[in-house]
């Protein structure tokens, strides 16, 4: 394992708190994710499916966890299926866990082979009020390749249609919005590596440098440090790029006089950092560049004092939209009059800053989270406003990610440069 892994007491915690959501005689099911084939016989790496490993810490696949706290039997309150390793799976993939390894990696002491789960399952069931099933509900899923998850939830329907289903998805949306000081730990490490990254490509960048070249510096600082890479696709804009919100080509020369946009982070753990910062490729921003820039930097720091437990998102983001609607003005991108008569539904400012300031962040880069419940202590958020001005070949995004506290928020990224002459003075002193 590359990472350094959270303490088992962490998963029995984690199990814990869910196991005390469930309706009396509750049984759940959650599932690994599958290994994504491409073609021939290639496949995808594997990438461990978040609901399992949070309550687990088991990062491989074909595995199974039942947690099912109001069983007579107290060995099978907790179980977890494996995959049976053999000589054969040592010599070619590297041995899975055996079951030794995984009650001290879990927590779980009662370890059984995944082969043995229908048995298993059928004795349980009998014990069973209810069983919750888990599905990927985060609001922005749009899901055309059946997971592992929706084949099982389909199979048990169909061999079990009789039992009482529930949901775990939003138990598990509550539980894991809530970050406790070990993955606090473990989202700052992933940011470390990408404050790493983030030093090293300032050394790089000069007119003439492709943004994949940045790309690179970035893959190879983030495996350098023990990343599996990148938490999502980078973004590497430059120019125009920069205003197009996903831009993932990254495939165009740095230009003089022009802004690079990058939307860059490390994963480690399982857990992601999530940061953007805009640096002039020529070393100096123009005066009207830095005021764009300090104007996004302005917004960025009114939302981050806006974020506090008990304000709900909704008016959030309608505080964050009044703070860019002044910034705009001053930038003559908009009027008074453009306010005055904006559709409430489509405000004004949209125009040149058209996404939302803040998401959840942790395992997922878009993490779960009820929107419908106030901020609360340990939730973790981006923030990330921006100005894109096509007609200027102008964007500018900044983001950070931040920890809910109830004496005021943490910073996560408080090391990273920010201001216009931090950025400029590493960027002349090379």
């Amino acid at each position: 394992m590359r990472y350094k892994q959270l303490s088992k007491e962490h998963y029995i915690q984690n199990r814990k708190r869910f196991a005390a959501k469930l309706k009396k005689g509750g049984l759940a099911i959650f599932c690994s994710n599958d290994i994504y084939p491409t073609s021939a016989d290639g496949h995808l790496p594997f990438k461990q499916a978040s609901d399992i490993f949070y309550l687990s810490g088991v990062d491989q696949e074909e595995s199974i966890l039942v947690i099912f706290p109001d069983s007579f039997h107290a060995a099978q309150r907790e179980i977890l299926f494996l995959k049976e390793t053999n000589e054969t799976i040592a010599i070619w993939e590297g041995a899975k866990l055996n079951k030794e390894q995984a009650r001290e990696q879990t927590g779980v002491q009662n370890i059984q082979w995944v082969k043995d789960f229908d048995k298993v399952m059928h004795a349980l069931l009998n014990e069973a009020s209810c069983v919750y099933l888990n599905s990927n509900e985060h609001t922005r899923a749009s899901i055309e390749v059946e997971t592992r998850e929706m084949r099982f939830s389909k199979w048990f329907r169909e061999k079990y249609p009789h039992y009482i289903i529930e949901r775990s998805a939003p138990i598990m949306h509550a539980l894991r919005a809530v970050k406790d000081s070990e993955e606090i730990a473990q989202l700052q490490r992933a940011i470390d590596i990408t404050q790493s990254g983030l030093e090293r490509v300032m050394k790089m960048i000069k007119p003439g440098v492709m943004e994949y070249e940045i790309e690179a510096e970035f893959a190879h600082e983030f495996l350098r440090h023990g990343s599996r890479g990148f938490a999502y696709t980078p973004i590497i804009a430059s120019g125009f790029s920069a205003c197009v919100l996903h831009y993932i080509d990254n495939d165009k020369p740095c230009k003089e006089g022009d802004v690079i946009l990058m939307d860059v982070g490390a994963e480690y753990g399982n857990y992601n950092a999530d940061m953007t910062r805009c640096i002039p490729v020529s070393g100096k921003f123009t005066p009207r560049q830095k005021d764009v820039y300090n104007a996004v930097l302005r917004v960025m720091k009114g939302a981050t004092a806006l974020l506090k437990p008990g304000v709900y998102m909704h008016e959030y983001h309608k505080e964050v939209g009044e703070l860019m609607t002044k910034e705009l003005i001053g930038l003559g991108l908009i009027s008074a009059e453009d306010v005055k008569n904006q559709d409430p539904s489509w405000p004004a400012y949209k125009k040149y800053f058209m996404h939302g300031t803040s998401h959840f962040l942790g395992l997922d880069v878009h993490d779960v989270g009820n929107w419908a419940e106030p901020i609360q202590e340990g939730n973790v958020f981006t923030v990330e406003p921006g100005i894109y001005i096509r007609e200027e070949n102008l964007g500018i995004r900044l983001e950070n990610n931040i920890v809910i506290t109830a004496t005021g928020n943490r910073d996560l990224f408080a090391k990273f440069p920010l201001e216009v002459e931090e950025i400029e003075g590493i960027l002349n002193d090379k």
